[in-house]
């Protein structure tokens, strides 16, 4: 084996602007209990230990400079010494680091990598540069965490180990959605070394979408000059993007760090960022604003214009000739046909391509862009819509509606990506994914022949910042959930046990301090069940983990730890606003929970409804809205039912006759997400339960097309009638209407309570 010495001129650089050590301590700072994320596949711990000192040698094959130049620079930041580079193996092996680079011709293996300390050496062994990277990574977590702070030390203790580590995917990627909300070229490189500090390998960045356009197009400038800005909240200009130049010094970090760069163009839908800037491109031609609300629009690529192609190659030409990656993500999904269906040449396409329909038309878009970039030997990845109208050939199938999209595209013999709503949408609240959710997931779908097991290449968990504005709204959604999908994807399944896990994840807390993670709670750290009955509504928290307090009150004050500890259930004989803090190891641990509970005459009656509500936003089930449980902002709490289309029939029987004096409901709407106010609320009361007379109608007065997500409570206006039986009938506005970015798409409808005072 023949080793190189270091250049001098890279070891003065490295080791320039070195400051006085803050420790002057020569005793060794050691890690006893360190904690490895993504486990190894083998792992023997020693009793061993090694001590980095100003006394170590550093050894390795010239083939790996560059990992040579980052193990020392790390070295060096956090030491107030420098290795002492050698160019052969001493006859005394003492006190030296090795890293080396073993001949093989399992290319498959490429990241494996053997990972040996005893007292007297560091060896790290691969066949690839990119195994011993691996190997560093492993080595930097077994580190104390103050390494991480980068304080000026004497001296670094490492216990004896035996690993013997690969990953069990080759896809373990992050999505990072820079299009929705605008991040620096600073934040984008502090997630590339944090994928590559959890063995991650795949930055699958999305740089374009309706709400702008993020990447320089040197023939297209009017897409940042025009399509990277948008008119945000009080019509201020927001917005931003990378040059060239950025997007070169990104990817040259990322590939130092062993991770690929897969850029996304999204087209047909998802584009109207670009149509803003050359409106030329949409099936009407008009000139758009580039989009500054959240949801799916209608206006796409025209299908049936030439120069959309013409377009779109020149684009990708430009990304291909930035980005090394074998793949472009081209996105695929959430197109509307609208546009198409009464546009003259998208129908012309259709019938001179001898294609069924539009769905078929955007099969034809997908394997023309396909074809493309095959000729520039590229291979294309899109969402699980391109399967819809037939699969492009050699295309990639990142499957994200549920699993269905790689068994589909694994059975037929093509490769696919793994990143469920279930478990891989990051953007999702801890209620609907938690940490123990995420470490549940299997990148391989049930029922698929092991014989195929091959084409799923892996996983990845997605990042949107609809609702991520800054960098700590992004760690704290990214973190710690990322160092499950990390383990899922690295470690061997058999072996997977969360308890030991989440025990190893406590001891990444305090790394994650010191490399500024601004992370979130591992899960919701309260949940609550209501048991409601005429006599009063009964609250039973759960807490999100054992190690938990839980300090409530039941009025406008927040909780603390001076205010009431759960021990119990919670009796409510009357109206109140019940808010929850939990705390670990007395420091404050996620969000404020808070929930609204109304007292009334039909707390825990069996409702009669004429619809069946939605699967997945139920409510709680039948008795939803008599629970008195009051829903919040987040339509997806778990306390609004809803359907889509038609219209809701309530009908109450309070057992025996009441005085009533007021009847009222509290809708939602959030017309982006398709969620509308009903245009009309109808209530009603009976003596027998077989004549009902109308109290009044109420309309509504908000337009459907006010933006944002609000709540409004429909009543009868204390008009006082004596009756047994009680109803409500909310119309539905049915569709979306043709205003809409989802004209013609079903409308939903959300009630959390019918109450009855």
């Amino acid at each position: 084996m023949i080793f190189f010495r270091y250049s001098l001129f890279l070891v003065l650089f490295l080791v320039s602007a070195c400051t006085d050590s803050k420790d002057d301590s020569t005793m060794p700072l050691i890690n006893e209990n360190y904690a490895l994320i993504p486990q190894p596949q083998y792992c023997d711990k020693k009793t061993d230990l090694f001590v980095i000192n100003k006394d170590t040698r550093f050894l390795f094959s010239g083939k790996l400079a560059k990992e040579a130049a980052y193990f020392l620079k790390l070295i060096h930041l956090s030491s107030d010494f420098q290795l002492i580079t050698v160019n052969e193996l001493p006859e005394k092996p003492e006190n030296i680091i090795i890293l080396e680079l073993e001949q093989s011709d399992k290319n498959d293996k490429s990241e494996q990598y053997q990972l040996s300390v005893d007292s007297e050496q560091i060896r790290i062994k691969s066949s690839s540069s990119t195994g011993i990277f691996r190997g560093i990574q492993t080595l930097r977590q077994m580190l104390p965490p103050e390494f991480h702070a980068k304080g000026k030390r004497k001296s670094w203790g490492v216990r004896g180990v035996l690993i013997k580590d690969f990953p069990a995917f080759k896809w373990r990627g992050l999505l990072f959605d820079c299009c929705r909300h605008f991040f620096s070229k600073k934040v984008v490189l502090k997630y590339i070394d944090l994928l590559a500090f959890y063995k991650m390998n795949t930055l699958h960045w999305h740089l374009t979408e309706d709400q702008g356009w993020r990447i320089a197009i040197d023939k297209y400038p009017e897409l940042t000059r025009t399509g990277a800005w948008r008119k945000d909240k009080e019509n201020s200009k927001y917005g931003g993007y990378y040059s060239k130049k950025d997007i070169k010094e990104i990817i040259a970090y990322a590939a130092e760090r062993h991770i690929n760069v897969v850029p996304e163009i999204e087209l047909p839908g998802h584009s109207q960022a670009a149509i803003a800037a050359y409106p030329h491109l949409s099936c009407t031609g008009r000139q758009l604003e580039v989009g500054n609300k959240w949801g799916v629009f209608k206006d796409v690529y025209c299908a049936g214009n030439d120069s959309t192609f013409v377009f779109l190659e020149d684009v990708l030409n430009e990304v291909i000739e930035l980005f090394p990656s074998q793949y472009i993500h081209i996105g695929g999904d959430e197109c509307p046909k609208y546009r198409w269906e009464h546009c003259n040449k998208c129908q012309n396409r259709i019938k001179s391509e001898n294609l069924k329909d539009e769905h078929e038309l955007q099969s034809y878009f997908i394997k023309r862009i396909a074809r493309f970039l095959e000729s520039r030997n590229k291979t294309l990845i899109g969402w699980d819509e391109i399967l819809e109208g037939g699969l492009a050939e050699n295309a990639v199938v990142q499957s994200w509606r549920g699993m269905n999209g790689a068994l589909e595209a694994a059975d037929n013999s093509q490769f696919a990506i793994a990143s469920p709503t279930s478990h891989a949408y990051f953007d999702y609240n801890l209620q609907a994914i938690d940490l123990a959710k995420v470490y549940q997931f299997n990148p391989i779908p049930s029922g698929l022949d092991p014989a195929k097991h091959r084409f799923i290449l892996g996983g990845e968990c997605n990042m949107w910042t609809e609702h991520v504005p800054d960098e700590d709204g992004l760690d704290n959604k990214v973190f710690p959930r990322l160092l499950a999908m990390s383990e899922v994807l690295w470690s061997d399944s058999v072996k997977r046990n969360y308890e030991d896990f989440y025990q190893r994840v406590q001891m990444h807390y305090p790394i994650l301090d010191f490399m500024n993670v601004k992370y979130g709670a591992e899960t919701v750290p309260v949940r609550l069940s209501a048991f409601t009955s005429t006599k009063s509504i009964n609250i039973k928290l759960l807490k999100g983990a054992e190690n938990l307090d839980l300090y409530y009150t039941l009025n406008d004050s927040l909780p603390s730890p001076s205010s009431s500890l759960y021990e119990g259930a919670i009796p409510l004989k009357k109206s109140a606003t019940l808010k929850v803090l939990a705390f670990k190891n007395n420091k404050k641990y996620g969000s404020l929970f808070e929930r609204k509970f109304s007292k009334h005459l039909a707390n825990g009656l069996q409702p009669e409804l004429s619809y069946s509500y939605s699967q997945n936003y139920t409510g709680g089930g039948d008795l939803a809205v008599t629970n008195g449980a009051r829903g919040s902002l987040n339509f997806r709490d778990g306390n609004w039912q809803a359907v889509q289309k038609v219209p809701m029939q309530i009908t109450i029987d309070l057992k025996s006759n009441k005085t009533i004096s007021k009847l009222s409901a509290a809708f939602y709407q959030k017309q982006d997400s398709w969620i509308f106010l009903p245009p009309k609320v109808d209530f009603y009361y009976s003596v027998d339960g077989k004549k009902y007379t109308l109290i009044n109608s109420v309309v509504n007065t908000i337009s459907p097309e006010k933006g944002g997500e609000f709540i409004k409570e429909f009543s009868t206006n204390s008009n006082i009638v004596e009756a047994e039986f009680v109803r409500i009938i909310a119309h539905n506005i049915t569709y979306c209407p043709n205003w809409h970015p989802a004209a013609g798409s079903e409308a939903w409808l959300f009630i959390d309570e019918f109450v009855v005072e």
